[in-house]
């Protein structure tokens, strides 16, 4: 067992650095092809502070680091590999017998545990990073215009008295330049527990009071009952923001936790709503992680053939090449899911299934 476990350092040794290099380019190179361009259009354009920028900046972060994890793990392996095999590594431990099943084995383990700190990133991280973002940009980024129209709005606000929330709003369709909304949907929380749902067709802004048009309130008991209780032409809805502070601070379900995700679709599938992108955005939470192993089985396939001059430089090209296409399937797969074509499961899960069919292709040809 010894001898095993120092392979599995000496090979961790090899690509650590690799993959901190990968997490610092990729990023990089997201940064600069959009959120550098976001933060300087509110310097120049709109006047915002840098330390307002900076914050901003530090806040997105977090959703911009967790894309780029599974193309370090690509680079990492495909690197480190490719260095082992220029000096003859790899030929010496086939040559003693050890497989490329059990050389690739401390790569995997390490991509798996960097799928779960992606998850977990995730489901807390990442939404409280983009909720921060979304309130500087609703108190300090006042000069920001609001969009003519925005989809899928979802509003939070806690309970002061008691842990966890007090209220969820989900608004279909919000115009913010007017002061209207179409199709909202509220639910009232005691504790965790669902107590009350409204639902209205349209919302107006009228005198600094958001009002609920032509709707039905129900009251919900455990959790398969739910009676309607009575149906109103007007009644206020206790929202203290303006048009234009939601159309600012409201969070996209790509911005939020599987849970809430869960939660949302709950209610909206009583509603008769369309659910196939939120079941989409939902399962694209889950698949994109464990991209993470599946790219680094393709970079140590890759990483272990004869590698020619410039092994570096080509195995950086090869992972940028590799990373677009599985992103591009990865569009593909959302845009047919959210449209019905297929099933939501399978458009958020078929770059990870034809790359892993690729991965073992790769893998069975590399153990000969």
């Amino acid at each position: 067992m010894k001898p095993f476990r120092t392979l599995d350092r000496f090979i961790m040794k090899e690509l650590m650095g690799p993959f901190l290099f990968g997490v610092m380019a990729f990023t990089l190179i997201m940064v600069a092809g959009g959120l550098l361009f976001k933060l300087a259009d509110l310097i120049i354009e709109q006047g915002v502070s840098l330390g307002v920028a900076g914050r901003l900046f530090i806040y997105e972060l977090p959703s911009v680091v967790v894309l780029t994890l599974p193309m370090s793990c690509l680079l990492a392996a495909l690197l480190g590999f490719s260095k082992m095999s220029a000096n003859s590594e790899i030929v010496a431990l086939k040559a003693a017998g050890i497989s490329f099943s059990r050389i690739s084995r401390p790569v995997l383990v390490a991509a798996f545990g960097i799928s779960i700190l992606s998850l977990a990133l995730n489901e807390t991280v990442v939404p409280l990073g983009k909720i921060a973002a979304q309130n500087v940009m609703r108190y300090e980024v006042a000069r920001e215009k609001p969009a003519l129209l925005k989809e899928q709005v979802f509003l939070r606000s806690s309970d002061p008295s008691a842990e966890g929330l007090r209220r969820i709003v989900y608004i279909n369709k919000l115009y913010a330049r007017s002061g209207t909304m179409d199709d909202v949907v509220v639910q009232e929380f005691r504790g965790a527990d669902l107590v009350r749902l409204t639902t209205a067709r349209k919302g107006t802004w009228i005198d600094g009071v958001w009002y609920l048009d032509d709707g039905d309130v129900f009251e919900v008991k455990g959790r398969t009952t739910v009676e309607l209780t009575l149906h109103f032409k007007r009644q206020a809805l206790p929202i203290r923001l303006t048009p234009q502070q939601i159309s600012r601070s409201t969070a996209k379900p790509d911005d939020m936790s599987c849970l809430e995700l869960i939660k949302y679709i709950e209610i909206l599938k009583a509603q008769g709503k369309s659910l196939e992108p939120l079941w989409v955005a939902f399962h694209l939470r889950l698949a994109v992680p464990w991209a993470c192993v599946i790219l680094a089985l393709i970079g140590a396939t890759l990483g272990v053939r004869p590698m020619r001059k410039g092994g570096a430089s080509i195995g950086f090209g090869q992972s940028i090449l590799i990373v677009f296409v599985y992103y591009v399937v990865m569009s593909m797969g959302r845009s047919l899911g959210q449209a019905g074509h297929i099933p939501p499961i399978l458009g958020a899960w078929l770059p990870n299934i034809l790359f892993f069919a690729g991965a073992l292709l790769l893998a069975r040809r590399a153990d000969r």
